[in-house]
């Protein structure tokens, strides 16, 4: 069946709106000067040698790396085990996890800083753990919702009746049955928890400030210093999304095609 032209046009219309500016900054990061012609007057990699020889961005992103890490690693090890305790042992608490989960949607970021900023900023806690446990908190839906389905979509209850059957603990049962069972909705729901982390500027800033600074905060100075350099530092950003995307998109349409085997 052929589709109207308008399908044609809408699909473009779109395509056009979310690609020219991601062009345009990646054209903008490779100019030496872009002020009076349609295209730049010249193209350089010395943007890139310069952010990529600079200390401070080096320091920057390893410090948003190690943020992301911990509190997407923090997820795991806490999350995981706990939602399946849930799933399998306390099926009536699910509405009310999923109640409270769901909260955290509600919840701008700028009134957590606020309220976390209160609540220890006269404590002896560092604020870099604050944010950490803000980070594990806000990856909450994600992890919840991942690991929730890849229980449902195994019957984890039916195999662990199985495998206690055979003679293993629950222990065993659930670090050598139901993990590697879900590790691919693990690996979805980190690696969506650990880009959406890597990309939050709000909660860091409130709450770290200055003292600590990360990618984000990095590449709010740069706008105001260099447009070609923050131009680089939002590409390698989109690359590393892209990155974790690919990632996700393959394990999703492999845990399916192990599914229809």
């Amino acid at each position: 069946m052929k589709r109207p032209l308008y399908h044609y046009f809408m699909i473009g219309a779109v395509v056009l709106y979310l690609f020219v500016p991601i062009l345009a900054t990646l054209i903008y990061s490779f100019a030496t000067q872009w002020h009076k012609t349609i295209l730049p007057e010249g193209l350089t990699l010395g943007w890139y040698r310069d952010l990529f020889g600079d200390v401070r961005f080096l320091e920057a992103l390893g410090r948003s790396l190690l943020l992301s890490f911990s509190a997407t690693a923090l997820g795991l090890v806490v999350m995981v085990p706990t939602i399946f305790s849930i799933v399998l042992y306390a099926p009536k608490l699910e509405k009310f996890i999923q109640m409270l989960i769901v909260m955290t949607y509600a919840m701008p970021g700028v009134i957590i800083a606020v309220g976390l900023i209160r609540a220890y900023s006269g404590s002896r806690i560092p604020m870099i753990l604050v944010t950490v446990g803000a980070y594990f908190v806000g990856i909450l839906p994600y992890m919840y919702q991942g690991t929730r389905n890849s229980l449902r979509n195994i019957h984890a209850e039916s195999l662990m009746e199985a495998a206690e059957m055979l003679g293993a603990s629950r222990f065993t049962a659930f670090s050598k049955v139901i993990i590697p069972n879900i590790l691919s909705g693990i690996i979805v729901s980190s690696l969506l928890s650990f880009s959406i982390l890597f990309g939050e500027f709000v909660l860091v800033n409130l709450l770290a400030g200055g003292h600590f600074e990360t990618i984000q905060t990095y590449l709010y100075q740069k706008l105001n210093t260099s447009g070609h350099i923050a131009s680089a530092i939002v590409v390698c950003y989109f690359l590393l999304i892209c990155v974790l995307s690919t990632i996700i998109v393959r394990v999703t349409r492999s845990k399916k095609g192990g599914g229809g085997r």
